[in-house]
């Protein structure tokens, strides 16, 4: 399985490095949205079982990954112009669903609520319209170590908290991965976590009742930070939406062990591709939404 890269020209303003996994058997096409300090490399687990069901589109934002070196750096990206470049990509590239992790859930709803015309459905993994006392924790003590750029404490902080569960493979991985970023790459985060917590979480519930499309929240039975009881007050701004917990895992989810792996692509998938008796229901639901 080998992926089209290519990095696009974005409104004049950006360069995007892209990955498309293509599939012949596609019933769909679906863009994934990290989460903060990501690059694609992180969705290699769910892209094992998105493809061959789906088109499969990955991409870094400006100041991250592959994108990095086609960028200037001159000043902090919105999550404004975060959603801005996931709508030009979903045209792009013609995606008809939408999947974020984490934090690149508040870009991803910023996005929906704007109702693109091609999305039937979304999902939303490890994500919560509230900052928690333990994610207050989490964002507060990442601000001081990234302020400060300490490098060996910036991955200790994550792998002991919402990085907790996953294997020490893993571990190592995201150690690496986050104490060899740019300087500029921590200040972007610094500046989007501060954006958190001046707002306390809200900004993403502020637009969530626009969007009409199914949502379907994913959160782990384990995960103190974005907790499935927290994502379930979504039901309060969101007109259709969906909860599945799964059973022994974190934050990170599919990454933390075969049975989450196989639990979480059993979610995605069955909300994803509906049942032929499904489908009919799901039919008169999008000619509503249309009309």
């Amino acid at each position: 399985m080998k992926a089209e890269t290519a990095v696009l020209d974005i409104q004049g303003q950006h360069r995007v490095y892209t990955e498309f996994y293509r599939s012949e058997a596609a019933r769909g096409t679906i863009v994934l949205v990290n989460g903060s300090l990501s690059t694609t490399a992180s969705f290699a687990q769910t892209v094992r079982y998105l493809h061959p069901h789906f088109n499969v589109v990955l991409f870094d934002l400006p100041y991250a990954g592959q994108s990095r070196p086609h960028n200037s750096h001159e000043r902090f990206l919105s999550r404004e112009e975060e959603a801005d470049i996931l709508l030009a990509l979903i045209e792009h590239f013609a995606c008809d669903h939408v999947l974020s992790f984490s934090w690149g859930g508040i870009a991803t709803l910023q996005a929906l609520a704007r109702r693109p015309a091609r999305i039937k459905r979304a999902v939303i993994n490890s994500f919560s319209p509230i900052v928690n006392q333990a994610m207050l924790g989490y964002l507060r003590s990442g601000l001081i170590v990234m302020r400060e750029y300490d490098r060996e404490s910036i991955g200790m902080v994550l792998n002991g908290t919402i990085g907790k569960h996953l294997p020490s493979l893993f571990k190592r991985y995201n150690h690496r991965h986050v104490s060899g970023l740019e300087r500029y790459e921590y200040d972007q985060m610094s500046f989007h976590v501060q954006t958190v917590l001046n707002n306390g979480g809200r900004s993403c519930v502020s637009f969530a009742g626009k969007i009409e499309i199914p949502l379907l929240f994913v959160n782990g039975e384990w995960d103190e930070y974005t907790t499935a009881q927290d994502a379930r007050l979504f039901t309060q701004h969101v007109r259709h939406c969906e909860f599945r917990t799964i059973a022994q895992a974190g934050h990170f989810l599919d990454m933390e062990h075969k049975g989450a792996w196989l639990q979480t692509r059993d979610a995605l998938l069955g909300f994803l591709l509906p049942t032929p008796a499904a489908l009919p229901q799901q039919r008169e639901r999008e000619a509503a939404l249309a009309g």
